[in-house]
């Protein structure tokens, strides 16, 4: 997969995967089902949802996860709220035009280009938020984002990234 077919399944996803109303209720619902796929697979990871005013709506923390996973989530959290784009579609971003968070005059310590980040975006409204994950690769981080949100949207055709990227 290049870079360009990568970006336009990033962009796909975050068309795809529109909420129609997000309320603490709906936090609680999205992140406990996330939760429940994290135990049953076993996965070492923090899991957040937060509204961009920062406040956070869920936060869960599997046996394993650690403050190194929190300053991760931090940053995810900047990147999203500020750029309004999955973390890792920034991240590929970059790297087809060969530059930096720097470049964007994004500090690195407080913003991050790698997955894990999605925006909570509302039909119509905008992005209102984001879910976080930390603890896997930043591709599986990702990929379990869109997997749960996916199953908590009832959408059945989201693209996924597959196989390497050149």
């Amino acid at each position: 997969m290049t870079i360009d077919e990568l970006l336009a399944v990033l962009e796909m996803q975050e068309e795809i995967l529109q909420f129609t109303h997000f309320t603490n209720e709906d936090a609680w619902e999205l992140g406990s089902a996330m939760t429940l796929e994290a135990r049953r697979r076993g996965l070492p990871v923090l899991i957040s949802i937060r509204l961009n005013n920062g406040f956070t709506v869920f936060q869960y923390a599997s046996d394993g996860a650690n403050l190194q996973n929190e300053s991760w989530i931090q940053r995810k959290f900047q990147t999203v709220r500020t750029l309004e784009h999955s973390t890792l579609y920034t991240c590929m971003l970059l790297k087809k035009s060969e530059e930096t968070l720097e470049n964007w005059f994004l500090d690195p310590r407080e913003y991050a280009a790698c997955g894990g980040g999605f925006p909570i975006r509302i039909e119509e409204v905008g992005v209102i938020g984001a879910v976080m994950v930390s603890g896997l690769d930043h591709f599986s981080d990702h990929d379990f984002i869109i997997k749960c949100v996916s199953r908590y949207l009832h959408v059945d055709e989201v693209p996924r990234i597959q196989g390497s990227i050149r």
